[in-house]
């Protein structure tokens, strides 16, 4: 049965907010998202009233979850607060649920710090983000080869695509189907290529214009972190969103990441925006595992002359510089781009190839970094 939101939006009628007015007269709600039985939206109200609302929140996703044909619900309840207004205690965590605004100005590790909820995903040994300062650097076809270069390494991976406002993964992949709910209500990510793949991408068509708040955001990533049976991995690979925004400071608040790779490519302008990132990281405490320069250069394939059409060598020095790893060089090649457009990435489709050698070589570096975390779980 196709849900609508017309049938959402009556159900939200039967719900009060606390002062008595129907959910959907309060002023309060985001636009409502519908497809192919998953509903997204969230509730905004000011942090002073947090607490009070919670519980509409929950009444919310059950008056949801009770529409014949949803089968998931993901619900914000984004807790501002206006200028002027005192600070107001947040709402009690839920999971998966109403997350509050981090604030990047907090010591790490101090007792009211987001950083100290975190928590272990069941069944998972280690979790690290793929990240860059800036889109456009290859960030998503670097943390695929790169999972399955650690697959071939002998290690059971998942990729968790959280790049909420672009996913890539499904056409890297390939992946077209929806993922199906377990006996528990979680969902069981898409087996492809000996990975275990989840993405914001198999809930939404692809020229679904994802117009989120931050705190909407968060709670996407996290029911994506959470609500997935993920199963016993190793190692699972998180493809982030370009910057230094909510989605890093959600991961980071929820999990207590082993560490993050950095992709850049090699001309400046990119390696300022990657010394963003990095700082970032370490400012929540999470070992950068290393850089990764990618488009590192061109190598004719007719008469093989090479051209660094970017420059060359700025991560590597980069990487000296900031004193953390330096990964390897991906070159820019016609194979790596046709295999990514096509969904059958180059590490799978050309294992034998130079550039599969050139992944499993980079997480070989990372695999070794993570040995003792891995072995210990």
């Amino acid at each position: 049965m196709s849900v609508t939101q017309q049938q959402v939006l009556k159900a939200l009628a039967g719900v009060k907010s606390p002062d008595g007015v129907a959910l959907t007269d309060a002023n309060v709600l985001s636009a409502v998202t519908v497809n192919d039985g998953k509903v997204f939206f969230s509730i905004n109200v000011d942090a002073a009233q947090a607490r009070a609302w919670e519980s509409v929140r929950a009444a919310t996703e059950a008056a949801v979850r009770a529409i014949p044909g949803v089968t998931t619900a993901m619900i914000a309840l984004t807790a501002e607060r206006k200028p002027g207004s005192p600070s107001a205690a947040p709402a009690p965590h839920r999971h998966s649920h109403g997350v509050q605004p981090v604030s990047a100005h907090r010591p790490p590790q101090s007792p009211a710090s987001p950083m100290s909820k975190q928590s272990e995903i069941p069944g998972i040994a280690a979790v690290i983000a793929v990240a860059s300062g800036k889109g456009g650097v290859g960030k998503s076809t670097t943390a695929l080869n790169l999972a399955l270069g650690l697959r071939d390494l002998g290690l059971r991976v998942g990729l968790l695509d959280a790049d909420i406002y672009g996913p890539s993964v499904p056409r890297l992949t390939g992946i077209h189907e929806k993922p199906q709910l377990d006996d528990n209500r979680k969902m069981i990510p898409i087996q492809r290529f000996g990975l275990a793949i989840m993405s914001i991408g198999f809930l939404v068509e692809e020229e679904t214009a994802m117009i989120w708040r931050g705190p909407m955001v968060m709670s996407a990533i996290t029911q994506m972190l959470r609500d997935v049976a993920w199963g016993t991995l190793d190692i699972l690979v998180v493809d982030m969103p370009p910057g230094t925004g909510d989605a890093q400071l959600t991961l980071a608040q929820n999990v207590p990441l082993r560490g993050a790779v950095i992709i850049s490519t090699p001309q400046d302008l990119s390696l300022i925006d990657a010394r963003r990132g990095l700082a970032m990281f370490k400012k929540v405490n999470v070992p950068v595992l290393g850089i990764v320069e990618n488009m590192s250069y061109f190598q004719c394939p007719e008469c093989g002359t090479r051209s660094d059409i970017f420059g060359h060598g700025g991560a590597r020095l980069e990487a000296e510089r900031l004193g953390v790893p330096f990964l390897g060089e991906i070159p820019l090649h016609m194979s790596i781009r046709a295999t990514s457009d096509s969904g059958t990435p180059v590490v799978d489709s050309e294992p034998d190839g130079p550039h599969a050698a050139i992944y499993r070589a980079i997480g070989a570096k990372v695999r070794d970094q993570l040995q003792g975390v891995i072995a210990a779980a």
